[in-house]
């Protein structure tokens, strides 16, 4: 049966391809199929240079190929996941005689985990940029007794307030990390800053703990100690205890979180807050693959209030989410909705609509970019105006949509096409090198293909004349494409055995004398 010889089935090492035998080889056929490789590529039965580095070549390949598939556990996970399943940190301490759906686990674990390093490597440094927003003279405009006054036509957008925040984090050793952070705000002219200094410790499995000093310009020094222990599996306390200093004198502070886990995806929280704003909250959130839920109660001085929130993600590409919550206290009452979406590969773009009495109308705008967040709170109105809430809910969407057109769409795609452009000329150069292989392998064959012939010619046994692979074009109007056709008359006489020539169920694989199809039998003659 002729077919196409894509690049990506060429790119595709396969071990089972490569030892000739199929994805269901019992070990012993596993230990003939490797001796038999080991005879034809042996280096010692080569005595030209080029030919001997070649077979040294492909003799380590197929040694490789044999250590994999001859251990269970390895071929348990090479046939799941590949190659890449075996390039995986933190095999070596899994215990063995696990059954594929346990290695399977494993695997995703130790993925979780791989990816969960990266991220934290990539999130560091961290920082915040907020930037306060008062747009509420285009919708609260007030009837000046100077009219004529320069400008007044025009309604006043200004920033009122801004807060920059970073931290860094480095790791002294495996179990002490060093944390530098600092911010700077300002609101309305006025603004100070302060600078932060932690040192975290993890003391076992179950807890850590973690030093803070710090100092501003508005206020004195801090000292602090952050505690953090596991209960049980499923139970979990925090303690924060701090001392700020000040020209008042010395205010001491003490916050207290106590969780479990309810069931897999519930957590409900006990906190209690003395000091500044003492307080106590309890809330309950619940996460899963399409749903985020929150409800909260506070009683303290001077806010109390009831929360309560849900969110729903979709399972798109995209990873869009659509959220909104009802806050409701001694301050007031707070509508909010919203959405967020993921814009590029490291990029989230939010938006959210936030309507309160006395609070009026605000606009929320984030963009979480790798480990940067840029916050952008605009404050439309201090009053419930229907014309508020539309243009803050339409612009955004309208924004969108625009920018995903004329911008995203096109510079992913761009973004999209330079990795193709890559791939494929680091393809190109593998693909020369298999190419290489495999015309090593046909030469190496020879000898061995000689001395078939002879036997096979004494008993009047099976002799290939002409063997072909690939895509042979019949129809006129397809003369113009390339024939993509080899000559696999050398490694299909190779596998002769007995009058009888032998084709795995294995996959195509680069090297020619594993380019098989299916199981049979030839009777005596030649084809």
């Amino acid at each position: 049966m002729a077919t196409a010889l894509s690049e990506e089935e060429l790119d595709n090492e396969d071990y089972y391809s490569l030892l000739n035998v199929r994805r269901e080889a019992s070990c012993e056929e596993l230990k003939a199929a490797y001796r038999r490789l080991c005879m034809l590529y042996h280096p010692d039965k080569h005595r030209d240079p080029e030919l001997k580095s070649q077979a040294e070549r492909l003799f380590n390949l197929v040694h490789q190929a044999y250590e994999v598939l001859s251990d269970p556990q390895t071929r348990a996970i090479y046939d799941i996941y590949g190659k890449r399943g075996l390039e995986m940190e933190g095999w070596e301490v899994v215990e063995r005689r696990r059954t594929p759906a346990e290695i399977r686990e494993e695997f995703e674990r130790l993925q979780r985990e791989r990816e969960e390093r990266r991220l934290q490597q990539r999130t560091n440094p961290k920082g915040t940029i907020s930037v306060g927003i008062d747009a509420t003279d285009l919708f609260d405009r007030y009837e000046e007794e100077y009219e004529d006054v320069s400008g007044s036509g025009f309604p006043q957008i200004e920033i009122n307030k801004m807060h920059i925040s970073q931290s860094i984090e480095a790791p002294l050793t495996a179990s002490d990390t060093a944390i530098l952070s600092g911010s700077l705000s300002t609101q309305n002219g006025n603004g100070g800053g302060s600078i932060n200094f932690a040192l975290r410790r993890v003391t076992s499995a179950k807890g850590w703990g973690e030093l803070e000093f710090g100092a501003g310009d508005l206020q004195g020094p801090l000292f602090g100690l952050k505690l953090f222990r596991n209960l049980t599996p499923r139970c979990f306390v925090t303690t924060h205890c701090a001392l700020q200093f000040s020209s008042r004198g010395i205010r001491p502070g003490l916050t207290t979180v106590l969780a479990r886990n309810l069931d897999k995806n519930t957590v409900g929280y006990l906190q209690w807050r003395w000091g500044v704003q003492s307080a106590m909250n309890t809330s309950i959130v619940r996460d899963t693959k399409t749903s985020h839920f929150t409800v909260a109660l506070q009683l303290g001085i001077p806010h109390s209030f009831a929360l309560i929130s849900y969110q729903h993600k979709f399972q798109d590409d995209d990873q869009t989410r659509v959220k909104g919550s009802l806050k409701a206290g001694f301050f007031g009452t707070v509508v909010e909705y919203g959405a967020e979406r993921k814009i590029s590969r490291h990029s989230v773009l939010g938006a959210a609509v936030s309507i309160g009495v006395p609070q009026g109308v605000s606009l929320k705008i984030k963009l979480n970019r790798a480990s940067q967040t840029y916050f952008f709170p605009i404050h439309l109105t201090d009053q419930l105006l229907p014309s508020a809430v539309f243009y803050a809910t339409a612009g955004p969407l309208v924004l969108y949509f625009a920018l995903h057109r004329l911008v995203i769409r096109p510079y992913l795609r761009a973004q999209k096409e330079k990795e193709l452009e890559k791939q494929r000329e680091s393809t190109a150069t593998d693909i020369l090198q298999k190419k290489q292989e495999a015309e090593a392998a046909v030469r190496l064959m020879q000898e061995s293909v000689r001395r078939i012939i002879e036997a096979e010619e004494s008993r009047m046994g099976l002799i290939i004349v002409n063997a072909w692979y690939g895509k042979f074009v019949n129809d006129k109007s397809k003369k113009s494409e390339k024939v993509k056709v080899i000559d696999v008359t050398v490694p299909l006489q190779c596998l002769v055995k007995d009058s009888k020539l032998i084709l795995t169920e294995a996959s195509k694989a680069p090297r020619i004398a594993s380019f098989v199809g299916s199981v049979h039998t030839a009777p005596p003659g030649r084809y």
